[in-house]
């Protein structure tokens, strides 16, 4: 029978032979005199003994013959022989087994064949048309195959971790599969190794592997991984060969040369470690080469302006320990050696990369963070002196049942200091306390009481470095109490609708707040402020705390849900009112300057698992102009789906503010499968944003940012895709253009 066939063939028997063996009696250890023992019967612990069971057994004293039949079963030595047949001979040790054989080793690797020879150890001998399956995945087909000292060795042999039987239990053929002319499979070292070896794919012959040799299961050794193919418009081609080591059980290394064709060869590597109580990671890239700083390029030129070869490279580790129940430690470095390495080669697109050091104790009323951070800036335009480092970051929160009045009461306690090589330093600490009471009236009113003092002290240096005025507060020492109260009252009602069940929750909340010195103390973490569905009833709408909104207001919406066995919605719309006449603080754009703020809401729709839409808006309470509108909706299932996100700020803020800028982007992505284990996909990221809408913006109100489209084919044993991606922006030497990658993934294969 020819290989390809026998593979097929073989595995197709696979689990009716492992069936049938399993509804044959337990085999007996008893050597001394051999008899066909019940299924019940004790084992003794004598490895040096070979048990048999079967439906039938004759013994011929004379030629110390042992012929078994029917369901036959020997053990010894934790190996295990299941066959129709089997004839041993006592004088010499040989044993014959015929008839769905198969061999089981202590691993729990199971050898099938039509005929055996071994010895009664049952560790070593020969078998013809050999189908090995691994306990740790994948299987090994051949001719002819033979173990000894538990060492497989297979001729004219091929090995798939692919599944040979289709759901119905009919033979197929496998995805990939390797042939060689000799194969050898060490348990021990969980190690494949090939002579004369080939890969086909799909059937067809792909590229020879001389030397080929490959861990298989998660606890293989060390290996090549399989490689990454890329071309793209700044590096030229790219051939990345991973190289696996195994240090240890909890330890291991995995060093890749990146080779490219139009610039210097990179390294990475990638050291793991579990430990008792955590882990951790440490990622690193390095490579010399021609940098410049970001958007300087030669007109008319591929190559940067003023470039210059220097050493590349990139650091990622992160880690954590728990040290007790509630003490645990973590942190993280994140440093690259300039602004567009990390493009460049395709490594991230972050534009802030975060290194931080932290401890942290959770109890169960109570929370105590120690934590520091630093932050390197990749952003055109901003000055790294300018970028701040926050050490030490403390923060302590206590929470308790009021004994008085009830409700719950939180203490809390605030540290900050934050630095900057060149620019304003600021220091901070508080101390608050909060107190809320929820009760319930008789016609199912919901209303919650809240009261929040705090005091605060700053400290603050070289607040002139800082050019948003608004931001520098005065220099030197400042303090500031805050005082405020709210009531806010929830009144559902709820009812059959539609076949489902609708609830209709008309709310309003109350806050009073004196006004504050909030202008005279520095503005570090509240610089991003916009009224939203989901911090139109905070007590506090600016982002962090050392801005706090001292107005006294009444803010009123109405929420809205209907529930159906397939679908449910759930929208609100709410609007706010100032009710003193004092200037507000909150920057022009926020949709909270007048008295009156703009209208907000959110709309949320859901249809089984396959529609997904959601809708947040916020209107001019002036104009109805559109202020904010972002859809993102999400139609079809996990094979074949689209997606649409789109995004319009039309805020008119003040130049100058942070993260207030209007925009305009649309994104798109998608797949289609159109086949049991191929698919398409795709996706854009389009910037509407013009020059009427952002002064600054080099935008036309149609550039597009980057675009993909990709083919994938993912079965139960390989993952292999194709992508192609455009950039549209150049920042210094990471420019705009195609790129195109390979990706390929065989399971149970670590080449």
């Amino acid at each position: 029978m020819p290989l390809k066939c026998f593979l097929f063939a073989g595995a197709a028997n696979l689990y009716l032979v492992a069936a049938h063996a399993q509804q044959a009696p337990e085999p007996v250890l008893n050597e001394p005199q051999i008899t066909v023992a019940p299924p019940d019967a004790p084992v003794p612990d004598n490895d040096d003994e070979i048990g048999f069971a079967a439906d039938k057994l004759e013994y011929d004293s004379n030629t110390e013959i042992v012929t078994a039949s029917g369901n036959v079963q020997l053990l010894r030595q934790g190996n295990r022989l299941r066959a129709d047949n089997v004839v041993w001979n006592r004088n010499n040790g040989k044993v014959e087994a015929q008839g769905n054989v198969s061999v089981t080793d202590p691993d729990g690797n199971t050898a099938y064949g039509d005929r055996f020879d071994v010895t009664d150890t049952l560790k070593d001998g020969a078998v013809d048309n050999m189908l090995l399956v691994l306990q740790s995945g994948g299987r090994l087909a051949s001719v002819k195959g033979e173990r000894v000292n538990g060492v497989y060795t297979l001729h004219h042999a091929a090995y798939t971790g692919c599944a040979v039987e289709d759901s119905d239990g009919c033979p197929k053929e496998p995805t990939w599969q390797i042939n060689a002319v000799k194969v050898i499979y060490d348990p021990t070292r969980e190690r494949v190794t090939y002579t004369r070896a080939n890969i086909e794919l799909f059937g067809l012959p792909l590229i020879p592997l001389p030397g080929l040799s490959h861990p298989v299961g998660d606890n293989g050794g060390s290996g090549l991984l399989m490689p990454n193919l890329r071309y793209d418009r700044v590096n030229g081609f790219e051939v990345a060969l991973p190289y696996y080591f195994k240090l240890a059980p909890n330890r291991d290394l995995t060093i890749t040369p990146h080779v490219y064709s139009d610039t210097l060869p990179m390294l990475e590597t990638n050291f793991r470690h579990l430990l008792d109580r955590g882990a951790y990671q440490i990622t690193g890239y390095v490579t010399h080469g021609r940098r410049v700083g970001i958007g300087e390029t030669s007109p008319g030129s591929t190559l940067p302006a003023e470039s210059q070869k220097d050493f590349r490279g990139y650091v990622d580790a992160s880690g954590g320990l728990q040290l007790t129940p509630e003490w645990s430690v973590n942190g993280s470095v994140r440093v690259t050696s300039d602004r567009t390495f990390l493009r460049r080669y395709d490594i991230s697109r972050d534009d802030r990369l975060r290194s931080t050091l932290g401890t942290q104790r959770i109890g169960e009323n109570s929370y105590f963070s120690l934590a520091g951070w630093a932050v390197q800036t990749l952003r055109q335009g901003d000055s790294q002196g300018q970028t701040p480092i926050a050490l030490p970051v403390i923060d302590y929160r206590l929470r308790m049942t009021d004994p008085l009045l009830g409700g719950r009461v939180q203490f809390q306690a605030n540290s900050l200091a934050i630095t900057r090589t060149a620019g304003q330093d600021t220091q901070r600490a508080f101390a608050a306390f909060e107190w809320n009471l929820r009760k319930l009236t008789g016609l199912g009113q919901e209303v919650t009481f809240t009261t929040y003092l705090r005091g605060d002290v700053y400290h603050s240096g070289d607040n002139e470095l800082t050019d948003t005025l608004s931001y520098r507060g005065q220099r030197g020492w400042q303090a500031r109490g805050i005082a405020a109260a709210a009531i806010d009252l929830r009144w559902p009602f709820m009812g059959e609708a539609f076949g489902g069940v609708q609830r209709i929750t008309p709310r309003i909340q109350i806050v009073g707040a004196p006004k504050l010195a909030n202008l005279s103390l520095p503005n570090e973490d509240a610089r991003a402020v916009d009224l939203e569905d989901s911090n139109l009833f905070a007590l506090n709408r600016f982002s962090g705390y050392d801005r706090f909104e001292d107005s006294s207001r009444v803010t009123y919406g109405l929420e809205y849900n209907l529930t159906l066995s397939d679908f449910s919605l759930d929208s609100n719309i709410g609007q706010s009112y100032r009710l003193d006449t004092r200037p507000s603080i909150l920057p022009e754009g926020t949709g909270l300057t007048d008295r009156l703020s703009d209208i907000v809401g959110r709309t949320t729709i859901r249809y089984k698992d396959f529609v997904g839409f959601t809708h947040r808006f916020r209107v001019d309470k002036d104009s109805l102009a559109v202020r904010r509108n972002e859809i993102d909706a999400t139609v079809g299932s996990r094979k074949t789906y689209a997606m649409v996100g789109y995004l319009r700020l039309n805020r008119d803020a003040g130049a100058g503010l942070e993260d207030l800028q209007d925009r305009e982007e649309l994104r798109l992505g998608g797949r289609v499968q159109f086949a049991r284990f191929w698919s398409v996909f795709g996706s854009t990221v389009i910037d509407l944003t013009d020059a009427q809408e952002d002064p600054v913006s080099v935008s036309d109100g149609y550039e597009p940012v980057r675009h993909r489209l990709g083919v994938a084919y993912e079965d139960d044993c390989l993952t292999i895709g194709l992508t192609w991606r455009r950039d549209y922006l150049t920042n210094g030497d990471a420019r705009k253009g195609n790129s195109f990658q390979l990706r390929l993934a065989f399971r149970n294969l670590g080449i």
